[in-house]
């Protein structure tokens, strides 16, 4: 098989296994009583405590617009509140509430699990190349992005 053919198959895999890790990550964040997009937003402040909307909206990859929308969704379910950054009144942080910090507290070491689950078939050695390619990929795919967009 040549190096074009390898390359095309592999990238048939990583698209079918992407496509089947997102859509059980989905299901199992949906049983939550949340959609993935807020789970994840969720999972940052869980993560890293009180945030910027900017940095939360950086760290899940949305829109200023976007971004404001799932903070107000996860508002009025009672899961976060908007708190006024002393330092800069530009800025409005973002908290988990106690409803929220419960939650994630019950369901994160479940979600956890099932994430560590999800590589259970590979040694440690492989998991760690695994993610060192993807990233690997993952660079190159910026780099070609910025030259297709340069070639339009």
């Amino acid at each position: 098989m040549s190096r074009e053919e390898e390359a095309l198959r592999v990238l048939t895999i990583l698209l079918r296994a992407s496509g089947s890790v997102s859509n059980m990550l989905k299901k199992d964040m949906r049983t939550y009583g949340v959609n993935p997009t807020e789970f994840t937003v969720l999972e940052v402040l869980y993560s890293l405590g009180k945030q910027p909307i900017q940095i939360i909206g950086n760290k899940v990859l949305l829109a200023s617009s976007s971004i404001t929308y799932v903070i107000d969704q996860l508002e009025k379910k009672g899961m976060v509140e908007r708190v006024p950054n002393e330092n800069d009144r530009r800025v409005t942080l973002v908290s988990l509430t106690k409803e929220g910090q419960d939650l994630m507290e019950s369901v994160f070491p479940q979600h956890s699990d099932i994430i560590k689950r999800l590589f259970d078939g590979l040694s440690d050695d492989e998991l760690y190349e695994l993610g060192e390619s993807l990233k690997t990929v993952g660079y190159k795919a910026v780099d070609l992005f910025d030259v297709i967009e340069d070639e339009v």
